[in-house]
């Protein structure tokens, strides 16, 4: 991206490279960035996607923490005595997942609702039958959902469950993202297109991230057209077997640097 940007002649625009910190966490650097009011007209991020996709959407992300709090404990040798905090909270997650889930079979996955339990701590003894249990879930929102509705559903399901189990239950929001999806007519998805077919000869095929990303974020608070283009595989992203290739690399640089050409061109036109 870096390199690309380097060939913007003067009077063609002016460009903003920004490498933002946090990003696999809760993104303090992308919102730091948004409280400085820039005045841009697009964004770009340089996730992986292939270099013949564009990355047009996310998924938005709620992550909480659910504590479990059976009121007692006992030794592992009359478990009778007490209820289990660990084994409570799976039937809590179990349950929760099932109502957030539901009515999704004729979904495909970058249009469905996730639910994934990520974390799960409890128990202070080999030999003590647990009083307190966290656990952590990791939901991811379509885009034709938010977070609001989403977190009424967690509401309802938690204090459903408590009451049914006869055991105390709390939540709170570690992680919230809206979803966002960019405007498949706006000069940045049209320059994209124009830019992978001049290098790659074949029309990119334009898709929605299962994951979250800071794009979100500057989409959603500056109200821009914002997409998402790198080389490399999306699917390899957090594994073992991450990697880019050198070919891969230095043709996405083509596919930016004719990027750009065009969005300058199309953001004139629509002047």
């Amino acid at each position: 991206m870096l390199f690309a940007a380097a060939t913007i002649q003067n009077n063609n625009g002016t460009i903003m490279f920004v490498g933002a910190v946090d990003e696999e966490g809760n993104a303090i650097g992308v919102k730091n960035l948004v409280t400085k009011k820039l005045d841009i007209d697009y964004a770009i991020f340089g996730e992986p996607s292939g270099l013949k996709q564009v990355t047009i959407a996310y998924k938005g992300r709620i992550a909480i923490n659910l504590k479990v709090d059976v009121g007692n404990s006992a030794h592992a040798s009359a478990p009778w005595l007490s209820k289990n905090a660990i084994e409570e909270s799976l039937i809590f997650t179990r349950d929760l997942r099932k109502v957030l889930e539901e009515g999704q079979d004729k979904k495909n996955k970058g249009m469905m609702l996730t639910v994934a339990l990520t974390e799960i701590k409890g128990g202070t003894s080999h030999n003590i039958i647990p009083q307190q249990c966290d656990a952590v879930m990791d939901i991811r929102i379509p885009v034709d959902m938010n977070c609001k509705m989403v977190e009424e559903k967690i509401a309802n399901s938690v204090q459903e469950v408590s009451k049914k189990r006869q055991v105390d239950a709390f939540y709170s929001i570690l992680d919230e993202t809206e979803p966002f999806e960019a405007p498949h007519n706006s000069p940045l998805v049209r320059a994209f297109t124009l830019g992978v077919i001049d290098v790659e000869h074949t029309r990119p095929t334009l898709i929605r991230k299962t994951g979250t990303g800071d794009m979100n974020i500057i989409g959603n608070q500056l109200n821009v057209p914002v997409v998402t283009y790198g080389p490399g595989d999306p699917h390899s992203s957090h594994t073992i077997d991450e990697k880019v290739s050198i070919d891969e690399y230095l043709r996405s640089i083509e596919v930016l640097k004719h990027t750009l050409q065009h969005l300058k061109r199309l953001h004139d036109k629509t002047k």
